[in-house]
């Protein structure tokens, strides 16, 4: 079994769940706030055998739109100047797991 973790903007959450759903995967959202930006993110676990994990990657890829938005200095400190920044997407983490079970 693998474990697929991706960060998600807040902004693209609810589409992918429930493309998730509707092809038969499992999901769970946990909240989250970046560390830059301070937005709001979510963190989308999701189980899956192996041989599934390209498919639930192309979905995240679909539904997970990349943009642009300028930072202003009192949104982030450390700036001396706004900037624009890239944001979106998604950040994708795949790992095996030894074991899991459903109870």
């Amino acid at each position: 079994m693998k474990m697929i973790a991706a960060i998600v903007q807040e902004e693209d959450t609810d589409e992918l769940l429930n493309a998730l759903v509707e092809m038969g995967f499992r999901a769970t959202k946990i909240q989250t706030t970046g560390g830059f930006l301070r937005a709001n993110n979510n963190l989308i676990l999701i189980g899956v055998e192996p041989e599934k994990v390209d498919e639930v990657i192309e979905v995240i890829r679909s539904h997970c739109r990349s943009r642009t938005q300028w930072v202003q200095p009192h949104e982030a400190p450390c700036l001396a100047s706004p900037l624009e920044v890239h944001i979106g997407g998604a950040m994708v983490f795949v790992w095996d797991l030894e074991r899991a079970e459903k109870l």
